[in-house]
């Protein structure tokens, strides 16, 4: 295992770029916090995308072509593969079914 790698592993890496302990475990935890509340936002897009698709019926052949996308991009829609899309992609989607998506923006619960 490289430096890089190890340092990686143990915590370390946002203070081998200059930041102090501290400091990079609340960046590190902030980005992992930002990185989990997008999967989130996806899986609810998703969670959205599968209902449809139940809702009428549809193989995910026939949603594709609805969708105007490829059958394995339906399927990974509904093996919810977040990493595979953006949330503008699933916004898209969304809205071509008529479920058009609105952004409410608060405080944290």
């Amino acid at each position: 295992m490289g430096f890089l790698m190890s340092v990686f592993f143990c915590g370390e890496v946002w203070r081998s770029v200059g930041f102090l302990r501290e400091e990079g475990l609340r960046l590190q935890q902030a980005s992992q916090q930002q990185i989990n509340d997008i999967k989130k936002l996806k899986e609810q897009l998703m969670n959205e995308l599968v209902a449809w698709i139940e809702q009428h019926h549809l193989k995910q052949a026939e949603a594709a072509e609805i969708l105007m996308v490829s059958r394995p991009r339906v399927s990974d829609v509904v093996n919810k593969k977040t990493t595979k899309f953006t949330i503008d992609s699933l916004v898209e989607m969304l809205s071509r079914v008529g479920k058009p998506v609105r952004l409410a923006v608060g405080e944290c619960l």
